[in-house]
Order: structure tokens, then sequence, then C-alpha cells
């Protein structure tokens, strides 16, 4: 029989977003091994201005980088993202497009926030003590906070369906014209992709207006029918805003940003793409991959309902066309 267990990694009162300065912290801590689902990473900050944090809490993220045991399994960067940004995050968005509720937090204040991140990783790592580092580095706050805390909890599950890694992006700048993008994709990473994350330079939304995955489709297809495709206008994406509190904000879109569910597309070659632009400015190409896992069981009072997890069949199922 399957089973859960959530385990407290680390926690501290450092590596958190309470200075008017930008800020990074590289930091690790040892784990006992076992079937890792899900890094769950909680912040709290007390003494906030009202009106620092307008969106939500991952706005503030403009980096984070996880490594398990030597190996980078979360890499992302943001390509626009501000303490002040009234817009949904792209961390949030793109932990959000691998499954509803994996990026939340308790908006029911503008000066103390409450926030997670649920990381999906799909790893089943050696008996005895493993190590995670991490990097993640933070916006500038325009007024100090008071305090706050980071947590890293652990969720083993050896239920768990499906490894998942989110690549090093690339980076490409665009013209006034459709070009081509050539997407890389890690070569020492089994399994497939599950999808892209396409992030503009600015919140700019009008700036990148038409996408082509050449080996899926003889057409350029707009950002809002790729929005039709992956769910979010069908008020998909939903955020913390703090003019509204005490609810979630829906929204069609998360601006200068969209998520592509590619179904599991081969890696066989790098992710080639064709890309519209009315502008100048540079984007950066996130990919997510996925690879089938068959958890082990950790030793510990047995569960009789299992939890499967499955971030490729979570990607699919955010779309219309599997109905």
């Amino acid at each position: 029989m399957s089973q859960v267990r959530y385990t407290l990694a680390d926690s501290d009162a450092v590596n958190v977003p309470i200075a008017a300065t930008a800020a990074t912290f590289n930091k690790g801590f040892n784990v006992p091994g076992g079937a890792v689902d899900e890094l769950i990473i909680r912040f709290t900050l007390t003494g906030v201005t009202a009106g620092d944090i307008d969106a939500d809490f991952p706005n503030l993220i403009n980096q984070l980088r996880i490594i398990i045991n030597g190996e980078t399994t979360f890499d992302f960067v943001a390509g626009y993202s501000g303490a002040t940004q009234n817009t949904p995050s792209t961390l949030g968005y793109l932990l959000n497009s691998l499954g509803p509720g994996r990026s939340v937090e308790m908006n029911s204040s503008q000066t103390a926030k409450e926030s997670w991140l649920r990381i999906p990783i799909g790893k089943n790592i050696a008996p005895g003590i493993s190590r995670i580092e991490y990097t993640i580095a933070y916006n500038a706050l325009a007024n100090a906070a008071t305090s706050g805390t980071i947590q890293w909890w652990i969720r083993y599950n050896d239920a768990m369906q499906t490894s998942v890694n989110v690549g090093a992006a690339t980076t490409a700048t665009y013209a006034n014209t459709t070009q081509q993008i050539v997407v890389r994709v890690p070569q020492n990473v089994p399994g497939t992709l599950a999808g892209v994350l396409i992030q503009n330079d600015a919140t700019t939304d009008t700036d990148l207006t038409d996408y082509r995955v050449v080996s899926q489709s003889e057409f350029a297809m707009d950002v809002d029918q790729w929005r039709m495709l992956n769910g979010d206008a069908y008020n998909g994406v939903l955020y913390a805003d703090d003019d509204t509190l005490n609810s979630l904000t829906y929204a069609q879109e998360c601006s200068g940003s969209v998520f592509l569910p590619l179904y599991q597309l081969a890696l066989s070659d790098d992710l080639r793409m064709q890309v519209t632009a009315t502008t100048a400015g540079t984007l950066s190409a996130t990919p997510v991959i996925t690879s089938p896992i068959a958890g082990k069981a950790a030793p510990a009072q047995v569960q009789t309902e299992s939890v499967p997890t499955n971030i490729a069949k979570s990607v699919l199922e955010a779309s219309g066309a599997q109905n």
C-alpha cells in the first residue's frame, strides 16, 4: 500500500525577501532518502507596507534553482518580475500550469503574507542522507518588511508516477518579423516534453503574437488560441491581488507569458519553433520534461488510500482538446 509522508527539512528567518534591496541566497540542507514527490516552500512575511506586493507573492522571486545530489532538477529565471508588478507572476503561472494549486497564498492581509510553492520533483533519492542545494534571488521591496520565514517541506509519495525536470531556459532576441528559434533541451535527462514556458522581457502582451511548434503544426497559432488550448482562456489563471482581499483573482492570461502544452513531444531533437513579433526584444523558453517513474515504499505507518500524481496528465487535462 502506498504512503504519503511530510518532512520539514529546513527553516530559517534569513533567506527571505524582507529587504528594500534585491538579494540572492544560496543554502543547502540534508534530507532523508526516499520517493520525493514534491518540495513545498512556505514563506511568511510580517510588517509589509501596504501596496509593496501588489499581486501574488512569487512576483518577488526572480530566480529559483534546486539541485538534488548534484543534479539540477528545477531551474527558473523570470523574464520579468517585480514586487509592485500588479499581474500574475511567471513563476506562479508556470507552477499552476503543471497542476492547479501549486502556487497559492492566503490573501487575507496587505501587511502580512503567507505563500506556498509546490515544486514537482518525482525522484527516488538514495537511502540514507541526501543533499538539496538551492539558489533563490529576490526582487527589492519598496519598503523593508519587519521579519519573515522560509520553510522547506518534502512530500514523500511512493505512488508518484512522473519525474519532472524544469530545465534551464533558452534566451533569444527577436525582431519585428517571423523568426525561428531553437529551444535547447537537456541531453542527459530522460523523458519527453510536457510543455514550454515562453516569457517576454516585459509584461507587454502584444509584443509576441504567434507561435508555431514546427513538429506539431504547419500553421502558426496566435497567443489567444494557445491560451484556449492550455486552459488559460477558461479563467485558468488564478492569483492573489492585495486590492481584493480574502479571495483570489481570476484571469485569462499571464500577460507577457504563455505556457505551450506539447503533449509529451519526443526529445529526439531540440524544440524548433517559429515566433512572430511586432517589435524587438528578448524572450526566454523554459522546457518542462517528464518521464515515468516507479516510486519505492518508505518504512512507516501505511495509509489505505494512494495519491497518484502525474504532471504529464495534469498538463493534458488543462486543455479542452481531450474533451
